[in-house]
This record gives structure tokens, sequence and C-alpha cells, in this order.
């Protein structure tokens, strides 16, 4: 006596393993087919089709003999295809995207390195007392702070300030001429 695939479905649902078995020898090579028809691709096809064996014992529990098993497995394995297309291209955008991110900041991290690495030639070319006192102010210092640290007042080092950046004005004016 052969048991009809409904009563497998009903009883690996139930929890009955060999019942599970027997409905997924039957079936595995059609389901594998349809997948391969879906994809296209072997590999795809193989992973789709492991996919689905994976999830059919919890998909099981909705199977409710309104259409015969085989009809039932073919739209789980359908829904799995559109999952699995959906899921890829939305991973595709997100990459995409992230390539753009990534492209955006490394050309923004080269623009920075360039113009820190001007700034640091630039800053060569000034004099000690006009560098050191950029430098402590580019760290973040206050003026304040700066004049303590070099033992001046806080207006020259608010005038180095300003004559250090109209220096890097000029050396950039003569730069874009050249």
């Amino acid at each position: 006596m052969i048991t009809s695939d409904e009563d497998l479905a009903a009883a690996a649902a139930m929890g009955d393993a060999d019942a599970f078995a027997s409905l997924l020898e039957r079936h595995y090579d059609r389901l594998f087919g349809l997948c391969f028809r879906l994809t296209g691709s072997r590999s795809e096809a193989e992973d789709l089709t492991q996919d689905i064996c994976a999830a059919l014992p919890t998909k099981l529990s909705g199977y409710a003999r309104r259409a015969k098993v085989t009809t039932w497995l073919y739209r789980v394995a359908v829904n799995a295809a559109h999952d699995r297309r959906r899921k890829r291209a939305s991973y595709v955008r997100a990459r995409d995207g992230w390539g753009a991110w990534e492209v955006n900041r490394k050309a923004s991290d080269e623009a920075t390195n360039a113009q820190i690495d001007w700034l640091t030639h630039a800053m060569n070319q000034l004099s000690t007392d006009l560098r050191d006192t950029l430098a402590l102010i580019l760290d973040d210092m206050t003026h304040a702070e700066a004049a303590d640290i070099i033992g001046v007042s806080e207006g020259t080092v608010s005038w180095r300030v300003s004559e250090a950046k109209k220096r890097l004005r000029e050396i950039k004016e003569k730069e874009d001429v050249a």
C-alpha cells in the first residue's frame, strides 16, 4: 500500500521524520528541476533546493490539503525563488550604494590628505614663530593656551595667526598662478 503525498505531508507536519524523508525522496528531483529552471544555475538551484528542504518542516504546518502536495510544493519553491531574487536585488543595491559611498569617502580622504600635505609644505615656508603658533592653534588650542605655551601675549598669538593665514594665502595664490 502506497501512502498518499497528502497523508505523508500531514504526518510530516506532526513531526514524523520518516514521512518527511519519504515525501522528500518522492519530490526532491522534481523540486530541484523546478529550482534549476527558476534560477538558470545549477549551484543556485542546489542552494535554493536545500533552503526549501530546510524550511519545509516548518512550512508543512501551513499545508491545508486544498491542493495537491506537488502544487503546494511548487508554490513554496516559486515563492522562495522570488524571495531570493528580492534579497539579491536588495543586496546588489546596497552593495552598489556602499561602493559609491566608499568611492566618495576615498575621494574625500584623498582631497583631505592633499590639503594636509599642501598645508604642511606651506607651513614649512613660514617663519618659525608663525609656524609654531599656527601649529598650536590647528591642534585645537585656544589663543590663551598657545600664549602660555610659547610665552607671548594672547594678542601676539592672534596677530601671528592672522599673519600666518595671510602668508598662506599668498603662497596659494602664487601656486595657482604658476
